[in-house]
């Protein structure tokens, strides 16, 4: 296990896989029910080794085109009529990143997103060997970010501000004050020129809390964060 700021993290992959499934094997997921006005999406919160083998989660910029062009998200999409949201993740990945995930390489799930775009996204966890089969298709991925586990899991990493102060990337100016989780939006501040807003950023918090710091399901929900309302198109 290694460290930054923050609490003890898998060093390898391996770890990583053992220990995520072990603890969402334990984790409760919320699931939303079915309505006629529900649209289902499902994304992958996928760590690979990086070059130096470090555990990594795959964050990748949108093509700027379409919808949320521009936008930070994971890999993932809207669900093919007659398709499971886990059959989904793995069409998506390979689509859109030229990875190739099994079953086996699922190890469990998080929390439904009721985003307010209308669509409700299933997140899942995913753990492969490397990032050698690699190749983003340029129609939907602009780039690819490796976010190593221990700078996810590190203390500074999650922020609370005012509705005012959670814009695009390209007019985020400074370091807005802190607000009380219960008045504020959150962001995930991953490094220069990546903040992360919901529902990306509260998928990436709730994985940092269940699967990374083991905290209990009743303060990891995360189906109440509010989204910026540019995050909503």
């Amino acid at each position: 296990m290694s460290s930054t700021t923050g609490p003890l993290v898998p060093e390898t992959v391996d770890e990583f896989r053992a220990l995520a499934r072990a603890r969402l094997r334990e984790f409760p997921h919320t699931e939303v029910a079915d309505a006629p006005d529900i649209r289902r999406a499902a994304v992958l919160l996928c760590v690979v080794a990086g070059d130096d083998g470090t555990p990594s989660v795959i964050v990748i910029r949108r093509a700027y085109r379409g919808r949320n062009a521009g936008q930070w998200g994971l890999p993932g999409g809207r669900l093919d009529p007659g398709e499971t949201a886990e059959q989904a993740v793995v069409r998506e990945l390979h689509e859109e990143l030229g990875l190739t995930a099994a079953p086996a390489d699922l190890l469990g799930r998080l929390d439904d997103f009721p985003a307010a775009s209308g669509f409700v996204i299933t997140p899942f966890v995913a753990a492969l060997p490397d990032t050698a089969e690699l190749k983003p298709s340029p129609d939907e991925v602009h780039s690819v970010h490796l976010v190593p586990l221990a700078r996810l899991a590190a203390d500074e990493v999650p922020h609370w501000v005012a509705p005012h102060e959670a814009v695009k990337q390209p007019e985020l100016r400074g370091r807005a004050a802190s607000v009380p989780e219960s008045v504020g939006l959150l962001q995930m501040r991953l490094g220069e020129g990546m903040t992360i807003h919901a529902p990306t950023g509260a998928l990436l918090w709730q994985f940092r809390a269940v699967v990374l710091l083991g905290r209990d399901h009743t303060d990891a929900r995360v189906a109440h964060f509010t989204q910026p309302d540019w995050t909503q198109h």
